[in-house]
This record gives structure tokens, C-alpha cells and sequence, in this order.
């Protein structure tokens, strides 16, 4: 009796633990990644990332980040000086619906999270869209989970790596980058 009481406790704990990880692996934003390579794995971090600008429009608020390697590219007065962005350069692009301010209602401020849309430069890898390569990854509240985005999105993506070298080659002459750098 007492070895089916342990074995049955055993297996309990096994589904236990199971299950446990795949709840974790399924809330990890990190694992999730676009047709054509892109991860969002490869952003880690973009939270800590230095601001680039401000965005806003009547359905989002926006806040456009930069890894080290494209502020670095902005300091030294991209894209005015007519160098491209180095390969290793990063942007995210955090949308979250408006809101206005608790305390000043003229204010807008975030409000939830929609999406997160990346850009990296590697000129090797994406050659064939001005060296960029693009993802979006809407927000899922109800499981707190992010996925690649879809023409139903706000704005309508294609899920793949090139989703952003269309819209983006309005930005050619500045390397496909629609972003100034705010003053500081």
C-alpha cells in the first residue's frame, strides 16, 4: 500500500512540475517569434532601452526605443548624415491604447498594452529589405502573451520578417528609418 501511495504521490509531483513549466513557457514573451527567423528573443531586454521619440495618433501612444548601437547611430547625427544605421542596431516600438491622465485629463498617457513592433539592422540577413528586418507581436490581455501580428491588426502586418519594408520604403533616402532622434 505504501509503495502505490508513493508512486501515486511520485507521478502527481511529475504532472505537477509539468505543468508548472509549460504555463511558465507559455507566458514567456521571449519564445515567440515571426515566419522568416525574426524573435522576439533577440529584443531582449528592450524595455531598459534608451527613448528615441514619442509617437501618437487617435488609436495608439507610442514610445520608440533604441538599443545602445542606435543611439550611438543618432548621436552621431544619423540619419542627417547619410550613413546608414550599423548592423547590431535595434528599435522597438511599444503601442498601447491612450488614456487620458488620471490627475490632468488633458494629458494622454498609456493605457493597455497593444503591441510591440521591432526593427534590427543586418544587412546580411535582410538584404533583400534595405538591410532591416521587421516584426510586430500583438499583446493578448487575456493571456498575457504576446504573438506574431496579423493583416487583422492595428496596423495590418504581415507576420513575417518583411513586414515593414513596404511602409518603410517611404523612408529610403534615410535608410528606411522614419524616426528624428528628440533634442535632449
Amino acid at each position: 500500500m505504501k509503495r502505490k501511495s508513493l508512486r501515486l504521490t511520485a507521478a502527481l509531483g511529475v504532472f505537477l512540475v509539468v505543468l508548472v513549466a509549460l504555463a511558465l513557457a507559455a507566458g514567456d514573451k521571449y519564445t515567440v517569434k515571426v515566419p522568416g527567423g525574426l524573435a522576439f528573443s533577440e529584443f531582449r531586454g528592450y524595455e531598459g532601452w534608451q527613448t528615441i521619440s514619442l509617437s501618437r495618433n487617435e488609436k495608439v501612444v507610442a514610445a520608440i526605443l533604441g538599443n545602445p548601437a542606435m543611439i550611438d547611430a543618432y548621436k552621431a547625427g544619423f540619419p542627417g548624415n547619410g550613413k546608414p544605421a550599423p548592423d547590431g542596431a535595434k528599435m522597438a516600438k511599444i503601442h498601447w491604447a491612450p488614456k487620458p491622465n488620471e490627475f490632468f485629463k488633458e494629458a494622454t498617457v498609456p493605457g493597455k498594452l497593444v503591441n510591440v513592433d521591432f526593427m534590427v539592422k543586418d544587412s546580411k540577413r535582410f538584404a533583400d529589405g534595405g538591410g532591416w528586418g521587421y516584426a510586430v507581436f500583438d499583446y493578448d490581455a487575456a493571456s498575457d502573451s504576446f504573438k506574431p501580428g496579423t493583416l487583422a491588426g492595428t496596423p495590418p502586418q504581415g507576420n513575417d520578417a518583411r513586414c515593414g519594408v513596404a511602409c518603410h520604403q517611404l523612408a529610403k533616402a534615410r535608410d528606411y528609418v522614419f524616426t528624428d532622434y528628440g533634442q535632449r
